[in-house]
């Protein structure tokens, strides 16, 4: 992994066996990150992603193998008890043109990835929400 930061934007290049995820948090805790907008491309071979069911409050997640193109990685970088927390998504199209996503829970690079961090200004926490059962902004 290789990054440079110009102001506000950041610019990251993922490699082989990388993880998005393990990746982008070693950034943002680096460059103290509160806030952010996350988006990037790239090819991944090995990708979890899940759906969240608001009935019974649980995600349930499927693993992808095989060769993936990353048409779409969007997301954001914000703080829960001090500690980084990234919320992301990402849609992968295979070798036949089917797209596969949801939130991500891990990807693994297989040639490259090309992720910017648009750094804002400012921060905005998580705090757990009982009656959705997730980890809502809080402003």
């Amino acid at each position: 992994m290789e990054y440079k930061r110009f102001g506000n934007t950041i610019y990251l290049r993922l490699d082989p066996k990388e993880e998005i995820l393990e990746e982008i948090g070693k950034v943002a805790k680096k460059e103290n990150i509160r806030l952010a907008q996350v988006t990037g491309l790239g090819a991944i071979n090995d990708f979890t992603a899940g759906v969240y069911n608001t009935v019974t409050k649980e995600y349930h997640s499927i693993q992808f193998q095989g060769a993936f193109e990353i048409v779409s990685l969007t997301g954001t970088v914000t703080r829960k008890d001090g500690d980084v927390y990234l919320h992301l998504h990402i849609a992968a199209g295979d070798e036949k043109g089917h797209v596969h996503g949801g939130h991500l829970n891990r990807a693994i690079i297989s040639a490259t990835a090309e992720i910017q961090i648009q750094v804002i200004d400012g921060e905005i926490g998580r705090e757990f929400s009982q009656e959705i059962g997730l980890n809502l902004f809080k402003f």
